[in-house]
């Protein structure tokens, strides 16, 4: 739960973003896909490394999961990052 909080603190705003990219019709096809992986790879016990290497294990989840949400923000139309800031 502690790397849950964790990484909201840290994307609170590109979450934001999505979760407004995910009801808006305009979305591209590729977003809902791309959304369930990420949450999938965050809640599967599978890691890149695993989370029982002491803080080596969360900080993968820490950097890759930020790193793949402000990756997915980028690559949506212009017109649906603003209306997620609103």
């Amino acid at each position: 739960m502690q790397k849950l909080i964790a990484l909201y603190r840290l994307i609170r705003r590109d979450l934001r973003i999505l979760w407004f990219a995910l009801g808006d019709p305009r979305r591209p096809r590729w977003l809902l896909p791309a959304v369930a992986g990420l949450a999938l790879y965050l809640f599967s016990p599978v890691d890149l490394l695993p989370d029982t290497l002491p803080l080596i294990g969360i900080m993968d989840d820490l950097v890759l999961i930020p790193l793949a949400v402000g990756w997915l923000v980028g690559r949506l139309p212009p017109e649906l990052r603003r209306g997620g800031s609103d």
